[in-house]
């Protein structure tokens, strides 16, 4: 019942969104939350780890290479040139760049599983991203875009410590501590994090509902160009680097799928709502893109792949 809750995520992301847009009134009171419901969501993360996700890097120490290399390259400057060829303004290109520059989205795990990829691969890669991105994500940031905003590199590390670092860090030690207590309650853990990104995305339409019809296309356009083309890329650029096709889907997801929950959160913290409003569509729609690619690439034969190889 719950799995089935959660796998409609884009739909009840969708509803919420409209729902926001309609009545935005309800919800704009609610705008200091957003950075509590990430530290739940980083919080659940972190309790469904293992020391085993982290070590794993070595067993895949060629695919996680190459996928924190395209995760972070790949995604940030797609972000930007697309920001730069659809002529977004300041606000809306720095929630674009936010988006690119963070780590990937713990939604990659599932997709990857749905699409027959390596779901080890994909939650070592998630877990090693998310702590990389601590400091990748401003400085990415501030080599971006910061001779046209001012970032606050040093500020936002620290946040992001709170943020991300501390809660998965103490989800990951209370699992490994009392792991068999965890075990009781890890299938309500999806829907507590899906509650909080749908809350928090439905605070982001209210806040900019006033903007929403106006530049809602636009966005959207930058969206879907933005994770198709990381999607796209991901394969590809596996591909040529000899790896099989298992191991192309996961990366493909990894780096396709971003933590839009984050770039929300970062947005709101340190710029403005319509910062924000790049990151919740982006959250509705990579969940859409990611759901039709895993359904397209389970119908197809898969690659044999060991657990101690990542390559052909």
């Amino acid at each position: 019942m719950l799995n089935r809750i959660t796998a409609l995520f884009p739909l009840w992301a969708l509803l919420g969104a409209i729902f926001a847009y309609i009545q935005p009134d309800l919800l704009i009171p609610f705008k200091g939350y957003i950075v509590p419901l990430l530290i739940i969501i980083m919080l659940s993360m972190g309790l469904t780890l293992s020391f085993r996700d982290f070590t794993n890097v070595l067993t895949y120490k060629y695919a996680v290479g190459a996928g924190v290399l395209l995760q972070f390259t790949i995604m940030p400057l797609v972000a930007l040139m697309i920001s730069l060829f659809l002529g977004l303004d300041e606000s809306l290109m720095i929630g674009m760049v936010l988006v690119g520059t963070v780590a990937g989205g713990t939604a990659s795990n599932v997709v990857c599983y749905l699409a027959k990829g390596d779901v080890a691969l994909s939650i070592t890669m998630t877990a090693t991203s998310t702590l990389l991105g601590v400091v990748f994500t401003p400085l990415l940031a501030e080599l971006l875009i910061g001779q046209k905003v001012d970032i606050p590199m040093a500020v936002m590390i620290w946040s992001l410590v709170k943020i991300v670092l501390l809660p998965v860090s103490i989800g990951l030690l209370i699992n490994q501590l009392i792991g068999s207590k965890i075990t009781r309650i890890a299938p309500v853990l999806p829907l507590i994090s899906m509650l909080s990104i749908v809350t928090a995305i439905m605070i982001i339409v209210a806040l900019n509902a006033k903007q929403f019809a106006q530049l809602g296309p636009l966005i959207a356009l930058a969206v879907v160009l933005h994770n198709s083309t990381g999607l796209l890329l991901g394969y590809i650029c596996c591909r040529l680097m000899g790896f099989n096709k298992t191991i192309c889907r996961t990366i493909s997801l990894e780096v396709g799928l971003q933590n839009s929950g984050l770039a929300t959160a970062l947005a709101m913290k340190f710029f403005t709502p319509l910062s924000a409003l790049p990151a919740a569509i982006f959250s509705v729609w990579h969940n859409l893109s990611g759901a039709l690619l895993a359904g397209y690439w389970s119908q197809r034969e898969e690659a044999p792949s060991t657990p101690c190889s990542d390559k052909e």
